[in-house]
């Protein structure tokens, strides 16, 4: 039975505590450059105690980013400026993790202050990508269906980004197939209609991912921890289900991966969420049931949620999002031993 302040060891990494920071797309980058907002973001939350930090989604081409001012990891001029992020975050205790992902047909769109409208090529937008010519919303452009050239050339792309997390000096990896990207949608049948071995039954619609993460190994250190974040479920009936994601984790487990963050929707325009306190919880304790370790996610917002869901075995680690976005220094108030900044003490 854990506890909130409970340190957690995975492969050679340990975490001073069992909360960690979700990956939130601050959509502030330059090229895909972090810059002095990112340094500033990520650092106060090290400051404020967190055990892992998981920067935001990190886009492995530019293709792949959700807007124009996604963080990117596509280049090898981009790890000079995350290794000073990834020093940021160490140097104030917290473990620097970094999230890749690519957007697929939820790319080429404007950030949210300026309405999130899909781009054209004149307002700096691109064609995108998918596994199927489906939009994500009716109104949009259709993506470009991808072909196995297509396919290949991602996997690759997701593999270079780990080679260049690693060099920037990651402890933590994290594979993006939830919320309806890329992976995401080969995943879900009803964003991917394909007919040949990349479509189709459960063992194809998977495929992409299993290569991906067979990619990933061949360039992330067997010492450091790898994650895969899900949507569990798409929320919406015929769509990918809880079944399907604990049936995909064992795969996952069996390749290497040692923790699932266990989100879910994302995919599906019209879906009906439910969404309440800890409402994404449940999906964590039973993929935990695979023998995998999970993360829990979802409006979780005090530390009694917390203190619940660890002691109560339903997770391993919980991450939060937007609590920590309201309140920086969640994890200082929330456990009672965490040790403070000295230069803080005169508050505590």
């Amino acid at each position: 039975m854990a506890k909130i302040d409970d340190p957690i060891t995975i492969k050679s990494i340990t975490f001073r505590n069992r909360i960690g920071m979700s990956p939130m797309c601050q959509y502030s980058a330059i090229d895909g450059f972090v810059n002095n907002w990112h340094y500033m973001h990520y650092g106060t939350r090290a400051i404020g105690g967190v055990g892992l930090i998981i920067v935001e989604a990190s886009a492995v081409s530019p293709e792949g980013r959700i807007t124009p001012s996604d963080v990117g990891i596509w280049k090898d001029e981009h790890i000079s400026e995350l290794k000073k992020l990834v020093e940021n975050i160490h140097s104030n205790g917290s473990i620097a993790g970094i999230q890749i992902a690519h957007a697929g047909r939820k790319a080429s769109h404007a950030a949210p202050w300026n309405g999130s409208k899909q781009l054209i090529s004149s307002e700096g937008g691109w064609e995108t990508i998918a596994p199927s010519p489906i939009p994500f919303d009716p109104s949009e452009k259709s993506p470009n269906e991808m072909t196995y050239s297509d396919i290949k050339a991602i996997v690759n792309q997701f593999r270079d980004g780990a080679k260049r997390a690693l060099e920037a000096g990651f402890k933590v990896l994290e594979i993006h197939a939830a919320h309806g990207y890329l992976i995401h949608e080969f995943l879900s049948p009803l964003s991917n209609i394909r007919t040949d071995k990349y479509g189709g039954n459960f063992e194809n619609r998977v495929r992409i991912l299993l290569e991906v993460v067979n990619a990933v190994k061949e360039v992330w250190s067997s010492n450091l921890p790898l994650f895969v974040r899900l949507s569990a479920t798409d929320w919406v009936e015929n769509g990918w289900d809880l079944n399907e994601s604990v049936k995909l984790s064992s795969l996952l487990k069996q390749k290497g991966v040692d923790v699932v963050d266990c989100s879910s929707g994302g995919n599906i325009i019209s879906a009906q969420i439910p969404v309440e306190k800890g409402y994404q919880v449940h999906f964590a304790e039973a993929i935990r049931e695979t023998g995998i370790m999970t993360a829990a996610v979802g409006m979780i917002t005090s530390a009694e949620q917390i203190s619940n869901i660890l002691e109560n075995e339903k997770a391993d680690m919980v991450l939060l999002g937007r609590e920590l976005l309201r309140n920086p220094y969640f994890v200082l108030k929330a456990i009672k031993n965490q040790n403070w900044p000295i230069q803080y003490l005169r508050a505590k």
